[in-house]
């Protein structure tokens, strides 16, 4: 496969659907006129308000919204990762935060529903539980494509490792976190670990996270980023909306899997 471009969107939501919806359109229009053939948006992109307006405002997957992005996808012949929606489920009390994967042709070719639910109390910095108002996801997605074998998580799976060995084990080539990373925990962690995931699963990794301050209250870092995997930052975006790009070879990914075996070299599997 020859090399392309990927993008990671950068964006501040909030609890205007349509408002979200035309700024991300136009950010992936962006990317796709830089040549980008994947694109990945933030966590919650699409609606983002008080926590106890989640299950009001969670939506079917598919619907109007997916739609949308399909259709966007198609226009623009590209792979679109739509960050994550409040997915409305019958039978279930709670949404899920589910990463939507369109293909060139607008096809839903993924879905995945985020395994790990932020409940961290750090005094004084942030408070959050998710688990209060969305339901936790059960399985790992990978998913095959012409831009190679994407792995897909969100936002706190980035601190569970064992997740992304998993789908690296699955095939995985690019990892994908959207996300909403919070400011407190993002200026100590955020690039480290994913560098991390990168460095360790021998993959890269494509970070779009929210900025600004949410409906909550609670301010975002920002700083999405697309790392290689050898570890190194390709392409930071800072503060504010915007896009990065980046090009993502897989020629040299199975270079550096060849010369540094480590996924064959792990002994501890299960």
């Amino acid at each position: 496969m020859e090399p392309y471009v990927a993008a990671a969107v950068q964006m501040s939501s909030g609890p205007d659907r349509s408002v979200n919806l035309a700024g991300a359109t136009e950010l992936v229009r962006e990317a796709a006129e830089r040549g980008a053939r994947l694109v990945v948006l933030p966590e919650v992109f699409a609606w983002r308000g008080p926590r106890p307006q989640e299950n009001e405002n969670a939506e079917r997957i598919p619907g109007p919204t997916t739609a949308t992005l399909g259709a966007l996808a198609r226009e623009l012949g590209i792979h679109l990762c739509a960050g994550s929606l409040l997915e409305s489920v019958p039978g279930e009390a709670r949404p899920f935060n589910t990463s939507c994967l369109f293909a060139p042709n607008g096809e839903l070719i993924g879905r995945y529903r985020k395994l790990h639910l932020f409940d961290v109390d750090i005094p004084g910095r942030v408070s959050v539980r998710e688990s209060e108002t969305r339901a936790p996801g059960r399985e790992v997605v990978t998913v095959p494509t012409e831009v190679g074998t994407l792995g897909l998580s969100v936002c706190y799976d980035l601190r569970f490792p064992e997740l992304y060995r998993r789908l690296a084990r699955g095939g995985a080539e690019i990892l994908l976190v959207p996300s909403a990373f919070t400011f407190p925990t993002g200026a100590a962690h955020w690039e480290v670990l994913c560098r991390a995931r990168a460095i360790e699963n021998q993959c890269y990794v494509i970070a779009a996270d929210q900025t600004g301050t949410s409906p909550n209250g609670v301010p975002d870092y920002g700083d999405s980023c697309i790392i290689d995997p050898w570890g190194r930052v390709l392409a930071r975006a800072g503060d504010g909306d915007g896009i990065v790009t980046a090009t993502i070879d897989l020629g040299y990914l199975a270079r550096v899997r060849r010369d540094m075996p480590c996924l064959a070299h792990a002994r501890l599997t299960t």
